[in-house]
């Protein structure tokens, strides 16, 4: 698990949007109950930010050098279909 969440150096920050009571949000706070502590072990100056509002879909977006970013969608997805969406943004060299 190590490696797996050793961020990319073109990484500038990594952001989730979820809602702290719906349904569709469950998986992602699931999966940041769990991942979070080790993500920022790992990768200390890198900003791992956690936005929650009433309401929204879950989406995890990653800033990237040059202000490049992606989003990605985690509503529906699993727990371990979130953990395999992050890692493909994390360790994207855009």
């Amino acid at each position: 698990m190590a490696t797996k969440y050793a961020f990319t150096n073109s990484l500038k920050e990594l952001r989730f949007l979820l809602c702290q009571t719906s349904d569709h949000s469950a998986a992602t706070r699931s999966f940041l109950t769990r991942t979070y502590p080790t993500m920022k072990k790992h990768n200390p100056h890198t900003p791992i930010m956690i936005r929650e509002a009433l309401g929204v879909e879950p989406k995890v977006y990653a800033r990237y050098e040059f202000g490049k970013e992606k989003m990605v969608t985690l509503k529906g997805l699993d727990d371990k279909a979130i953990e395999n969406k992050v890692t493909e943004l994390v360790k994207s060299n855009i």
